[in-house]
């Protein structure tokens, strides 16, 4: 493929700095302690005894640890004589299909033979009630034929709208556990009554009218850890979530800029966020009922390097990116990347953009496409992906901006960008 002359030809990049952001890192130390008295405190109450069946909702989220609380999960209700199984939460990531909910759930090691129980995987869904004058409520048919439903799930801020609650359990509960039809229902009927009154209407139903007990609700620190896991009571969902959520909110982890004009994300992928890439982190949302985030963080360009191997091709937010690689297109399972775009109503998510031969040449593209910006006064940073932004690659015109920040840490450099044989990027994180 040919391409414009300044793509063409080598271009000499400015030196870039290894740069380190400190930010304060509590942690949970005994995890396994930390989800048994959390799921005592879920089932107080609730009549758990011998025999009775238990659906433990898990999502697509990739969580620290998740494989562990699940394991722990499973042990500590058979300890009590229950029957465990796992049932996915993920409404219609993995392709909207059984088999591909599965193989999600196995790439973040929830296995039969990881965590002890079985992992039912049926996408039918019964509808158990109807919210805002028709709107009808489902709920996993898995979920239904056990005497108890309880849920895991990390809360955090959401990719789409911002309120009292976002991302966590109520959206588990009508989402995830909902299926591919709750999924469909949400993201619809939201466009005509709001994210947030819809998501509590719904959550209140599923509380009333099934067998949903509570959930272990989970906070990471800026460091990806668990530094909190807590017992979320169904009977007091929305207070318990919205405490979460603040606690979240102050450990979210963001690049120390307002303005960029290069981002350039190592990885995106499904684990890493709903968006495949964080707006909260990159300014980008292109979406339905929703602003961009310009007001925190704005990039005039971003870049995308690759697809995490733990998105299974599920390539969603590559739309929100300026410029892709050839192995982000290559990696794409277009089919699934598009069932999530068209589920979410989120089609600019799906998107193309303009497609690069290699690492160096998306980079080249982005320094070069700025208009009259001489590479040593482009403000660029490269980040391994949305979940570590705490991490970075500074070019030459941040330094001096990154040298009077109090939390941030200069740990090498300057250093010319390496590249291998196939131009991919050599970054200090792998």
């Amino acid at each position: 493929m040919r391409y414009p002359p300044f793509i063409e030809a080598d271009l000499a990049f400015p030196d870039f700095w290894h740069v380190i952001m400190h930010h304060p890192r509590p942690c949970v130390d005994d995890i396994p302690a930390a989800v048994s008295a959390a799921l005592t405190r879920v089932m107080e109450g609730t009549g758990l005894k011998k025999g009775d069946r238990v659906a433990i909702g898990v999502g697509s989220r990739g969580i620290a640890n998740l494989a562990l609380m699940v394991r722990t999960l499973v042990a500590e209700l058979k300890r009590q004589g229950a029957v465990p199984f796992i049932v996915p939460a993920m409404g219609s990531h993995g392709g909207a299909t059984a088999e591909g909910q599965q193989a999600v759930l196995a790439r973040l090691g929830v296995t039969e033979t990881n965590c002890g129980a079985p992992v039912h995987p049926d996408i039918a869904t019964e509808t158990v009630g109807h919210v805002l004058g028709g709107v009808p409520v489902p709920f996993a048919r898995t979920a239904i034929q056990a005497v108890h439903t309880i849920a895991i799930n990390r809360v955090k801020p959401h990719t789409k709208f911002k309120g009292a609650l976002e991302s966590g359990i109520a959206k588990m509960l009508c989402v995830g556990l909902g299926k591919h039809d709750g999924a469909m229902t949400y993201h619809r009927e939201a466009m005509q009554y709001g994210f947030l009154p819809l998501l509590k209407a719904m959550a209140a139903e599923l509380r009333e009218r099934t067998n949903f007990r509570g959930a272990i609700g989970v906070v990471e620190n800026a460091y990806d850890e668990t530094c909190r896991i807590e017992a979320v009571r169904c009977d007091n969902l929305f207070d318990q979530e919205e405490k979460l959520l603040e606690e979240a909110k102050d450990h979210l982890p963001r690049l120390p800029f307002r303005e960029l004009d290069l981002l350039v994300i190592g990885q995106i992928g499904k684990e890493i966020s709903g968006a495949g890439m964080d707006p909260n982190v990159t300014g980008r949302a292109f979406d339905l009922m929703e602003s961009d985030f310009s007001e925190q963080f704005k990039a005039t360009r971003v870049a995308i390097l690759d697809l995490s191997p733990g998105t299974g091709g599920n390539a969603i937010g590559l739309g929100n990116a300026d410029i892709i690689t050839e192995k982000v297109f290559r990696a794409m399972d277009y089919e699934v990347t598009l069932m999530n775009a068209l589920t979410s109503l989120s089609l600019h998510k799906a998107f193309i953009p303009v497609r690069l031969p290699s690492d160096r040449k998306a980079l080249q593209a982005g320094f070069t496409t700025l208009g009259p910006v001489a590479p040593q006064a482009v403000r660029a940073a490269i980040i391994q992906d949305t979940l570590h932004p705490n991490v970075f690659l500074a070019s030459a015109a941040l330094i001096d901006e990154l040298r009077g920040h109090p939390a941030a840490e200069i740990i090498a450099g300057p250093a010319p960008l390496a590249f291998d044989g196939d131009d991919n990027l050599v970054a200090p994180w792998g």
